[in-house]
């Protein structure tokens, strides 16, 4: 199966990717010039990434770290000025995989997608949820 094309749709399948632990099929998704930017990035979390390897490089341990369960509260607004841009709303619940403590995230997320990849993602999302040992999961030195 292809994936959607929509930005909604391919959005909504993304998410079905993380919840399979299936990180290259999620990774796929991405333009090659894709960015990916975190506003509220904590100090020394990357605050941008640009391109599909360092995208793909951020996230190829994430299920290591983080065992997502569901996408509670997902709402997704579809944007006037332009369609291929969406905002999200949604909360990321799961487990820490090092501790077994529960994790919960809060996200904000501009996404745009183009050709049926996504081409930018603005990820405005909680910095105090990877405050907890065993949730980073980008191999940095903090």
């Amino acid at each position: 199966m292809s994936a959607p094309t929509s930005p909604t749709d391919l959005y909504r399948h993304s998410l079905h990717l993380l919840l399979d632990k299936d990180i290259d099929a999620w990774v796929a998704l991405w333009a090659e010039d894709g960015l990916m930017e975190f506003p509220f990035a904590p100090d020394g979390w990357p605050r941008r990434l640009e391109g599909k390897e360092a995208i793909a490089a951020y996230m190829r341990h994430y299920p290591d770290h983080i065992d997502l369960h569901d996408f509670p509260d997902l709402r997704i607004h579809e944007t006037t000025t332009d369609p291929r841009t969406i905002v999200v709303e949604m909360r990321g619940v799961g487990r820490l995989v090092e501790s077994d403590a529960p994790f919960d995230m809060t996200y904000i997320a501009v996404v745009t997608v183009h050709d049926g990849h996504i081409t930018s993602y603005r990820d405005y999302w909680n910095p105090l949820g990877v405050q907890q040992p065993g949730a980073d999961f980008t191999g940095s030195s903090r």
